[in-house]
């Protein structure tokens, strides 16, 4: 559905009233574009970080800066040990904030609180959460601003991460943590298409986000196998026409489902290595005035199944070596939602699933992570009463609604074979909503 609002506001007319009125002002962000620059970036700390950090960099396309101005800041402070060193963010930011680029990024890299050898260490690595999250609501101009902890013995696995977090695939992603630990690295050939000789199968894949989803997927090279129910089996057809994949018609609330996946995986594909639970149905009424079937049924379709189709996975092998199992959660299950509590405890569970798994897949050699869309424009939120959309719209850093393909290009990052260190993860899709944590 089309932001009537933000069109108005790009027009000449708009942004004249706009700026008279101190109006929310939906800046355009900056998505994917393929072979597209990353850079310039200014890279500062003197932390454990900053080499491996300068080494990645000088991979990169990384332009040049002839206008003062820098398109990314990058601060290590994974060398803070106490909160009088915190006046190093102070430092470094300070002069240069205002250089950022429109759509810029900010990243500043951290130790985990729960791995630093003093409480005073611990306690300035935390306080970097508030200042990220700060960070992330004043640069504006649809810049975002992150903080990626790195586990000692991690500063080798940051790479397709800082990529994601530097360019436009991230467009929508602000103020965010994420947690990087040791792992194996598997560097792809093309890091444009690290997903080629990989299988990946997306449930709810017939419209939507889940469409998106197998779009990025292919794109980045992967053969993806598209599932929804028989009821959308045009739709299915055509998405898996379009990204030259496989249909596959099945109902994953069905008691035989998780064995006739297993079987369809073992016969047509040996293993799949990438498996997103994207599948997902809502049905909103106050608590009081909500049937049973109501609830039993979302909390079936969005939790139940993905925990019956996680342990066949599992038990049976079914993913490949360095797999990927990404399930998609809600910024409900985060904040909770009027008139939504059987979604909200489904979502919220999704989180729980993931955090609690990521152990034991660990120990298979796969990794386990969730995200958490907030108001994505779809044709579920183009149903919703005006005021609410508009209100969902513009209650995050980005004052706008996000599109399906930012939490398609989140998904792709996390399915990469070189994001083995994130795990156990839950990244939320939102513009940095202002609800919730």
């Amino acid at each position: 559905m089309t932001d009537r609002y933000a069109t108005f506001a790009h027009s000449g007319a708009g942004r004249f009233l706009v700026k008279r009125l101190g109006l929310p002002n939906p800046p355009k962000l900056r998505r994917y574009e393929k072979a597209a620059e990353f850079g310039p970036v200014t890279l500062g700390g003197s932390g454990r970080l900053v080499e491996p950090t300068r080494n990645i960099l000088d991979e990169l396309p990384v332009a040049a800066g002839a206008d003062g101005h820098c398109a990314a800041l990058i601060f290590d402070a994974s060398g803070i040990t106490d909160s009088e060193a915190l006046r190093a963010l102070y430092d470094f930011f300070h002069p240069v904030i205002r250089s950022l680029r429109p759509s810029g990024r900010v990243i500043v890299l951290g130790s985990p609180p729960e791995l630093c050898t003093s409480a005073r260490e611990a306690t300035a690595q935390r306080a970097l959460e508030g200042f990220v999250r700060s960070a992330g609501k004043e640069v504006a101009r649809g810049s975002t601003a992150q903080l990626v902890y790195v586990a000692p013995g991690a500063e080798a696995a940051t790479e397709s991460t800082l990529r994601f977090l530097l360019s436009g695939r991230s467009a929508y992603v602000s103020g965010q943590v994420v947690r990087i630990g040791p792992a194996a690295v598997d560097v792809p050939d093309d890091w444009d298409q690290p997903l080629v000789g990989r299988t990946a199968i997306v449930t709810g894949a017939a419209r939507g986000i889940g469409e998106a989803i197998a779009h990025v997927l292919a794109r980045e090279g992967a053969h993806v196998v598209c599932l929804d129910v028989p009821a959308a089996g045009e739709d299915l057809s055509r998405v898996a026409n379009d990204v030259k994949g496989t249909a596959l018609q099945l109902d994953l609330t069905t008691e035989d489902a998780p064995r006739r996946l297993a079987d369809f995986i073992a016969t047509r594909h040996v293993h799949a290595d990438i498996f997103v639970h994207n599948a997902g149905i809502t049905r909103d009424k106050t608590l009081g005035r909500m049937e049973e079937g109501q609830w039993s049924s979302v909390l079936d379709v969005n939790l139940s199944s993905q925990e019956r189709i996680n342990d066949v996975l599992l038990a049976e092998s079914l993913l490949g070596g360095n797999g990927r199992i990404v399930s998609v959660s809600s910024v409900s299950g985060i904040a909770g939602n009027r008139g939504q509590t059987n979604y909200a405890t489904s979502k919220a569970g999704v989180i729980g699933l993931v955090q609690a798994s990521a152990g034991a897949v660990a120990e298979h050699g796969l990794t386990i992570n969730a995200v958490a869309p907030g108001f994505i424009e779809t044709r579920m939120t183009a149903a919703m009463p005006m005021f609410a959309r508009e209100g969902g719209r513009r209650l995050n850093s980005m004052t706008q609604g996000g599109l399906p393909v930012d939490v398609a290009e989140t998904i792709a990052w996390l399915a990469h074979p070189a994001s083995g260190g994130v795990n156990g993860n839950v990244i939320r899709v939102c513009g940095q909503s202002l609800l919730g944590a």
